[in-house]
C-alpha cells in the first residue's frame, strides 16, 4: 500500500522541521487574533460611539443627581439662615427681658427690703404708703410672671438652636454628595471626551446625539401654535439660547444643561420650574406626542434624564452635551417618556 506521508523536505532536521511548523503555527494564531480588530475598523467605530453614548447618558443622570442635590443645599442653606436669624432675634428679647428684670430688682435692692409692717410704723404717710405697697405687690407679681416668661423663651431658644445645629450637619452632609454628584459627572465625561479623541477627525466630527440614539417612528404631530402666551414666552427664550454652550449643572444665561434650559425659558415666562428633568417632567399637564404644541417640555428615556423643549415641525431644542450648543434637533431623536405641558 502506498504511503500518504509526505516526504522530508531535504536538508531539514527533525529538529529543524518542528521549529519551523512551531513558527509558522504561532504566526497564523498571531494572525487569527488580530484579525478582528482589523477587519472591519467600523465595527470599532460603532463601538465607541456606543461606549460614548452610554457615558453621556450616564454623565446626564449624574448631572440630574447633582442638581438635585444642589436644590437641598440652597432649600437647607434658607432654613439656616432663618434659623439662624430666629435664634438672634430669641437672644436679643431674652436680653431684654433680663434688663428689665434686673432694673426691678435692683431697685428693690436700694429699696433696702425693710419689713413692710415696720416701714409702715415709721412712715410719716401711712396711707401713701400703703398706696406704694400696693403697687409694689403688683410688680412683684408682674416680675414672677416675667421670670415664667424668660424661662420659656429660653426653652425655646434652646430648642431652636438646637434645630439650626441640625440644618447646619444636614447642609454639611449635602454639600458632601454634591462634591460627589461632580465627581462622577467630570470622571464620566472625561472618559467619554478621551474615546471621542480616539476616533478619526472625520467620525468625531459627524458625531452627535440624533445620529448615535437613533428615531423612533413619529405620529402625525398637531403642528398648532402653543398652548398659551407663557408657552409662547418660553419658546421665543429658547430660541434665543440656541448656539451657547452645554455646560453641565449650569442653569443661564451664558451656558445650559437640558434641564438647566427649560427651566432659565420658563423663567423668563414668569414660570417657576423645578431644577431636575424628574421633576419637570410633573410640573404640568401630562399629554400625548400627538398633540405636543410648541412650550411643551419632551422628557427622554424612561428615567426622564433628558429634556427638552418642542418648538413644532418635528422639533426640540435642548442641550444636548458638554461640546455640543443648543440646537434644535428632531423630537424622537430618543425614546420619549412624556410631554409636559406647562
Amino acid at each position: 500500500m502506498a504511503s500518504h506521508r509526505r516526504p522530508s523536505q531535504p536538508g531539514l532536521t527533525h529538529t529543524a522541521r518542528g521549529t519551523v511548523l512551531s513558527a509558522a503555527a504561532a504566526t497564523a494564531a498571531a494572525a487569527l487574533g488580530a484579525a478582528p480588530a482589523s477587519a472591519d475598523p467600523q465595527d470599532t467605530t460603532e463601538t465607541t460611539r456606543t461606549r460614548v453614548d452610554r457615558l453621556y447618558e450616564e454623565a446626564e443622570q449624574a448631572t440630574e443627581q447633582f442638581n438635585k442635590a444642589g436644590e437641598r443645599v440652597e432649600r437647607l442653606r434658607e432654613q439656616v439662615a432663618q434659623a439662624q436669624d430666629s435664634v438672634a432675634r430669641g437672644q436679643e428679647r431674652i436680653n431684654r427681658m433680663r434688663g428689665a428684670l434686673g432694673s426691678v430688682a435692683g431697685a428693690q435692692y436700694r429699696s433696702g427690703g425693710m419689713d413692710p409692717a415696720l416701714a409702715l410704723l415709721l412712715s410719716e404717710d401711712p396711707d401713701s404708703y400703703l398706696d406704694k405697697a400696693e403697687t409694689l405687690d403688683r410688680i412683684g407679681a408682674l416680675q414672677t410672671t416675667a421670670l415664667h416668661d424668660l424661662q420659656r423663651a429660653q426653652r425655646h431658644l434652646g430648642q431652636e438652636r438646637a434645630e439650626a445645629s441640625r440644618d447646619l450637619a444636614e447642609l454639611e452632609r449635602s454639600r458632601v454628595v454634591v462634591a460627589r454628584h461632580k465627581r462622577t459627572v467630570e470622571r464620566k465625561l472625561t472618559e467619554a471626551q478621551r474615546l471621542l479623541n480616539s476616533l478619526p477627525a472625520a467620525d468625531r466630527a459627524g458625531y452627535g446625539r440624533a445620529s448615535r440614539s437613533g428615531r423612533d417612528a413619529m405620529p402625525e404631530l398637531s403642528g398648532l401654535a402653543p398652548a398659551s402666551a407663557r408657552a409662547a414666552a418660553a419658546v421665543m427664550a429658547a430660541r434665543s439660547a440656541v448656539g451657547r454652550p452645554y455646560v453641565w449643572g449650569a442653569n443661564g444665561p451664558s451656558g445650559f444643561d437640558c434641564s438647566g434650559l427649560t427651566q432659565w425659558s420658563y423663567a423668563q415666562a414668569g414660570v417657576a420650574l423645578p431644577r431636575t428633568s424628574q421633576a419637570q417632567r410633573y410640573a404640568g399637564r401630562q399629554v400625548p406626542l400627538s398633540e405636543a404644541r410648541p412650550g411643551d417640555l419632551v422628557a427622554y428615556r424612561s428615567d426622564a434624564s433628558h429634556i427638552g423643549m418642542y418648538m413644532g415641525n418635528g422639533q426640540v431644542v435642548h442641550a444636548p452635551y458638554p461640546g455640543a450648543p443648543v440646537r434644535y434637533d428632531p423630537v424622537g431623536m430618543m425614546p420619549v417618556s412624556s410631554v409636559t405641558r406647562v
